[in-house]
Formats: structure tokens, sequence, C-alpha cells
């Protein structure tokens, strides 16, 4: 069996599943192996969320564990098991997000050299009690404290573990989340019609249906506002939680809930959208945004610091969890929110990504 040089972890599967961390994975790698034919990609991911296993995805590899079922426990179970295969048949591991980074003192112990990605501060999510905050908080210093290569996808996040880990700063290398060209399979008119939508005629909103989304919020400040338009909300909640089960109550013929939808039907929905809306109290550098910004859909982001990282003008943010003030926001004309598209794409190229991420491997395989 051929050795693997680079086993990937911390996500739930690629392609089309639906997670920051599992867009970021099937933008990023395939790019990375075609930039690089002489480095083999692994991507371990979680079986359940995998049609077969394995199987090639664009030049990289894709494999299953198995995890249980469970918010709080698939991520470090799966993670554990992953690293364990690593072990085996890989030189180094690339570790996604700070629950799972509770393995990196693992890896390193193994043999292996370790790249982690920090993707936010999960232990700021509503969701996790404290213990699992406890926990989040350990894997990120674990994380920092052990891997040969840190990157942080947000600016002010890499800012601040330099400042919290002085003396792992110079393994810390910022790069952001990219913004994608989502593929466009099938026409406009086929998918507004799926859903009975007109074009412009809905605010568009994309997440999962969990607290720190904000949705709640969105949906309340939506009707205050009295807006003609639909308000469409497009995303799941994996686990199906209280909280997800009484927002999708929520619904009626104003406010629409679609699920998850592949990335094809996503680019339709982004580029017919009068406005895109992201109400998050807590984010990394936002996937979401960064896809709307791609198809040059008009955005409105609440102004928690991730969201500013983007670097929009002070008129595209609100203040997060200001419900008047967003509903006043959302009186105003889409064309308020427009920006800079070209800038964005340039800044946020994923090309440019891939190509700095594969510095950081060559790096950690490299030594050091």
């Amino acid at each position: 069996m051929r050795p693997i040089d680079l086993s990937v972890t911390g996500l739930r599967g690629i392609p089309g599943v639906m997670g920051g961390v599992e867009s970021h994975c099937e933008e990023l790698l395939p790019r990375v192996a075609a930039l690089a034919p002489d480095l083999r990609i692994e991507a371990v991911g979680r079986r359940a969320f995998l049609p077969t296993s394995p199987y090639d995805y664009r030049g990289v590899r894709v494999v299953g564990v198995p995890a249980p079922s469970g918010a709080s426990t698939e991520a470090i179970v799966s993670t554990f098991l992953a690293v364990l295969r690593a072990a085996r048949r890989s030189r180094a591991v690339h570790i996604h997000a700070i629950g799972p980074a509770l393995m990196a003192p693992l890896a390193r112990g193994l043999g292996l050299r370790v790249v982690m990605t920090h993707h936010g501060d999960d232990y700021d999510r509503a969701k996790w009690g404290g213990f699992a905050k406890a926990m989040l908080r350990l894997g990120e210093r674990l994380g920092v404290g052990c891997a040969h290569q840190v990157i942080a996808v947000a600016p002010t996040l890499a800012e601040r573990l330099k400042r919290q880990f002085p003396k792992r700063a110079d393994r810390i290398r910022y790069i952001p989340n990219g913004a994608p060209e989502l593929p466009p399979d099938r026409s406009s008119a086929e998918v507004l019609a799926d859903f009975g939508l007109d074009p412009k005629g809905y605010i568009l909103a994309i997440g999962r249906l969990v607290p720190e989304k904000g949705f709640d919020q969105l949906i309340r400040a939506f009707r205050e506002s009295r807006d003609p338009r639909k308000l469409v909300i497009v995303g799941s909640d994996i686990h199906g939680s209280p909280f997800s089960r009484e927002l999708l109550r929520q619904a009626d013929d104003q406010v629409r809930f679609l699920g998850a939808q592949p990335r094809s039907v996503l680019r339709r929905l982004y580029e017919q959208a009068d406005l895109f809306v992201l109400p998050s109290l807590h984010e990394g550098l936002p996937i979401s945004a960064l896809e709307a910004a791609a198809c040059g859909t008009p955005m409105l982001l609440s102004d928690i610091v991730p969201n500013r990282d983007l670097g929009l003008d002070e008129r595209n943010y609100f203040p997060a969890g200001n419900e008047r003030a967003l509903a006043l926001a959302l009186s105003r004309r889409s064309s308020e929110y427009a920006y800079d598209v070209d800038r964005m794409r340039e800044s946020f190229d994923w090309n440019r990504i891939a190509e700095r991420t594969l510095e950081v491997y060559r790096d950690a395989l490299g030594g050091g």
C-alpha cells in the first residue's frame, strides 16, 4: 500500500458536507494536490458522512473512520482514530479546529509532524457547557504548543495567538479562508422555480441552525422591519437540537427554510438574492460571506471581529445582537450594501491560499 505524506483530520468529509471546516478542506486540499503531485494527501472523515470509503476526490484520497453520533464526541473520537491511522501511513497530520487539536500531543508522541489550523474560538459558542469550553481552551493550548506549524484563518486571531503564545509566535501564520467560485450546474430559473422564489425578491442567510448564527434574532428583526421580501434561510442542524426545532417552527410564507443545499444550488441562490445577511454572534472567518462575495451579492454582517476582518465598509455592519438596529438596516436599499467585489476576490483567492498552505506543509515536513 502506497504511503501517504499528509493526513488531514478534524472534518466530517468532502465533498458536499455542510460546515466551515468541510468547505475549507473541499476548496483547499484539491488545489494543494494539483500544485504538488508528489505530495500524497489523505482526508480522514467520519464514515457516517461519506457515501463510500475510500474514494478519490480531485487528487485527494478520502477515507472514513467510525465516530459516535453526538456533538460533543464525534470530533474527538474520529480525530483520535485518524491520528492512529496517520501514525501507520503518514509523515504528517493536519488537524483542523481546536477541539480535534486535543490530539496534537498524541500525534507528536507518535512521531508525526503536526500542522494545526485554528478556525476560531469555538469555546465562545453558546451550545457548549463549562466542561466542553474548558476542553476547547485546552485544545487551543495543546494545538498551538505541540504543532510544528499553526495556521490562523483571521488576522486578528493570528495576532491574538502570537500575543498569548509568544514562544510559538514564529510558527503562527495568518492564511485566510477563500472566496470560492461555486459550480453553476443548474440554471437560476430552475433553482428559483424549485423553491418558488423570484429574482431579487428575497433576503438570504446561510449557515447551520445553531444559536451562534443568530438566525432567531434575524427572524424577529425581519418581522419587525415588515420587509416585503421573503427571508430564505439555508442550512440544517445535523444533531437536531431543541433550538433548531424551535427555529424551524417559525417558518411561514415569508420565512422559508430550505435545509442544506449543494454548492451548485447555493451559487444560484447567492446570485439571485437581493441581500445576504450574516447575523452571527461567533465566527472564524465566515465562509458563507466569502461565498456571497464571490457571487457579488450585497452583504450586511454583524460587527463581530471575524466579520470585520473581511475589511468591508462600516455601512456593511450592524451591532451584533441588536435586533432593532438589524430591522432598521433591513429597511434600507440593498444597493447601500454593495462593495468592491474584485478586491474581495483578490484578497481571498483560494489559489493563493493553497500556495501559502503548501509552503506550510513543506516547512512542517522539512523539519524545524
